[in-house]
C-alpha cells in the first residue's frame, strides 16, 4: 500500500506555482490501478462498436464527464489521494468540472496539438488545473503529455488550424510561431501515477508510435470561486470542502445500478454549448 495522503509539500507547491506543471505524484496503489485499468477495458469493450471508425475529436463523445454516469470513475476523481494533491494547487473546496480519457491505442495517429486550456474555457479566475492519471505507462514513446514551462504567466497565445487526428474538441492548435518545442518537458508516468498542470500552461502529446495503449484521464478541477462564459450552468460534482458561490449545479455521485445517463448527456450538451459558441472549423 501507498501512503495515504499526497499533500503538496512546500516545496512542491511552489515549484507548481512557478512551472505551472507537478510530476509524478502517485495516487493509486497496484491494486487500486489494475481494478481501474480493468473497469476502462470493460467500458471500451461495451462501447466497440460505437469507437468503430471514430476520429480523435469524435471518441470524446464516448469518454467525455464519464464520472458523472460511471460510479468507477467518480471514485477516482473524488479519491483523496488525488484530491489531497489538488487542493494544493486550488484549495480546500474543490468542484470537477470536466473530465474526458485520452486514449492512444497502439500506432495512433490521434495527437493533442499545443494549446492553452484558458484560451477556450472560458473559467475566470484561473483557480483551475487539470489532474492527468495514467492507467497505462505514458512515455514520449506512446504520446505522453508534454508541457511549456512558465507559460502560465503569459498571455493567452493566439490559437487557429484544424486537423481530423487531432484529439481537441475544437481541433485549436497555438500558432506555431508561438511555440519552441525545444523548450517542452515531457512529462512520463507509471501507471497509478499522475501530474498537475496550470489551466494557462501550453501543452499537447505527440501521436502513439509504439506498439502499447496509452491510457489516462484528465480531470479538470475548479475552485468554486470560479465562473464560465456562456449561457449554460454547468454541472458539476462537489468532491471537497464547500460551495458557497452557486455558480454551477451540483449534482450526487452516480450510484451502482441507477441509469445516470441523463444528467451525462446533458451535461456534455451544456459544456460544449459554452466552449463551441461562435466556433466554426475550417475542415
Amino acid at each position: 500500500m501507498i501512503e495515504s495522503a499526497t499533500k503538496l509539500s512546500a516545496q512542491q507547491a511552489q515549484f507548481y506555482d512557478k512551472n505551472g506543471y507537478l510530476f509524478p505524484i502517485r495516487v493509486f496503489d497496484d491494486a487500486e490501478t489494475a481494478e481501474f485499468r480493468q473497469r476502462f477495458d470493460d467500458y471500451t469493450l461495451e462501447n466497440q462498436e460505437r469507437l468503430k471508425g471514430l476520429i480523435p475529436r469524435e471518441r470524446r463523445a464516448v469518454y467525455a464527464l464519464t464520472h458523472l454516469l460511471l460510479p468507477w470513475v467518480h471514485k477516482m476523481v473524488s479519491h483523496p489521494r488525488v484530491l489531497d494533491a489538488v487542493e494544493g494547487a486550488i484549495g480546500p473546496n474543490i468542484l470537477v468540472w470536466e473530465s474526458a480519457w485520452f486514449v492512444k491505442f497502439a500506432r495512433d495517429p490521434a495527437f493533442v496539438s499545443w494549446h492553452q486550456d484558458g484560451a477556450y474555457w472560458g473559467l475566470k479566475p484561473p483557480e483551475v488545473t487539470t489532474a492527468w492519471i495514467a492507467l497505462s505507462e505514458s512515455t514520449l514513446g506512446n504520446g505522453c503529455m508534454q508541457v511549456m514551462p512558465g507559460t502560465q504567466n503569459l498571455q493567452l497565445l493566439q490559437h487557429d488550424t484544424y486537423d481530423k487526428d487531432n484529439a481537441l474538441s475544437r481541433g485549436q492548435e497555438i500558432a506555431l510561431g508561438n511555440v519552441d518545442e525545444a523548450n517542452a518537458v515531457s512529462m512520463s508516468l507509471a501507471a497509478g501515477e499522475m501530474s498537475l498542470h496550470h489551466i494557462g500552461i501550453a501543452h499537447g502529446s505527440k501521436a502513439n508510435t509504439s506498439d502499447r495503449p496509452r491510457i489516462g484521464i484528465a480531470i479538470r478541477y475548479i475552485a468554486p470561486e470560479v465562473v464560465q462564459d456562456g449561457s449554460e450552468r454547468q454541472i458539476v460534482q462537489l468532491v471537497r470542502g464547500k460551495d458557497e458561490h452557486g455558480h454551477f449545479e451540483i449534482v450526487e455521485a452516480p450510484a451502482e445500478g441507477i441509469s445516470s445517463i441523463g444528467t451525462w448527456e446533458e451535461a456534455r450538451k451544456r459544456i460544449m454549448k459554452n466552449i463551441l459558441a461562435g466556433v466554426v472549423p475550417t475542415n
